[in-house]
């Protein structure tokens, strides 16, 4: 268990909104949009996160009084933490890492990994989050909305709602995932989807239609819809049949604050990302 922890330790993030890897390209065809997700992204989760076959979440408690101020207290000391971050380059001067830049993203996660690994082995600092998270501006540039962050995996819902109060947010977890052979966590962290190995389980079959060669080549194993954080295989057999491995689990628990669009905690703590101010 100890060697487990210190694996998470490592490639600790907040993704994919949550770590979500929602890509943007133009199908060039009925046929592919049906091997890709509803948005016509390949393993697009997009900025809304639902429970599904590989998200878990945690239950709805009722709301104390004490809930509302701890909530509060995290938002305004938020919003004061990352302040200096509202320019993503003061992030990245400061040893935050995007994650999978090259990757079209509705939410970009720039993910601090002292501290992403602190939060993993149960230190929770709200001031210190382990990821920040950005949209993407019209001009191209990074806008700050908001930070996520994370929780052992084997925390229990009693030990979530000390750090924050299960009443105003969901903390939800990226389970059953199915990655191809030869693609690890870790090579995601570095921001590696495999799309220069032509073998590469998940890609688009380059005889389908013109516009393959291309996505693949942005995409990687992303590109077909059936693997990672929110592809179509949500099982170890099929997993296995399919050339992947199966991870139960990928990461730990993570939760997203968005601190900058008024008082609303339901805005803040919501499972929607919300349009910074700056927008």
């Amino acid at each position: 268990m100890k060697t487990n922890n210190l694996r998470l330790t490592t490639i600790a993030l907040g993704l994919l909104t949550s770590f979500a890897m929602s890509i943007s390209f133009s199908p060039a065809s009925a046929h592919d949009m049906a091997a890709m997700s509803d948005s016509g992204a390949p393993n697009a989760m997009g900025a809304h996160m639902d429970m599904s076959a590989h998200l878990v979440m945690t239950p709805t408690r009722a709301a104390t009084p004490a809930d509302i101020e701890r909530a509060n207290y995290i938002v305004d000391t938020l919003r004061r933490a990352l302040q200096p971050y509202r320019d993503y380059r003061v992030a990245l001067a400061r040893g935050y890492q995007i994650f999978l830049p090259n990757i079209p993203q509705e939410v970009y996660h720039f993910t601090d990994y002292t501290a992403a690994g602190q939060e993993y082995q149960g230190r929770f600092d709200p001031a210190r989050p382990g990821s920040i998270l950005y949209t993407r501006g019209t001009d191209g540039n990074y806008v700050l909305v908001g930070a996520m962050y994370s929780a052992p995996p084997d925390d229990t819902p009693d030990q979530l709602d000390q750090l924050i109060p299960l009443s105003v947010c969901h903390w939800h977890a990226h389970v059953n995932i199915c990655l191809p052979q030869g693609i690890t966590l870790e090579d995601l962290l570095r921001g590696d989807v495999g799309a220069d190995r032509a073998d590469m389980p998940g890609m688009i079959p380059v005889a389908a239609n013109p516009q393959a060669a291309e996505i693949n080549r942005k995409a990687g194993f992303l590109a077909d819809g059936r693997f990672g954080f929110a592809g179509k295989i949500a099982d170890a057999a099929t997993c296995q049949n399919a050339g992947g491995h199966f991870l139960p689990m990928a990461f730990g628990w993570m939760v997203h604050v968005y601190p900058f669009n008024g008082d609303d905690l339901k805005v803040a703590y919501g499972m929607d990302v919300p349009k910074s101010p700056a927008h």
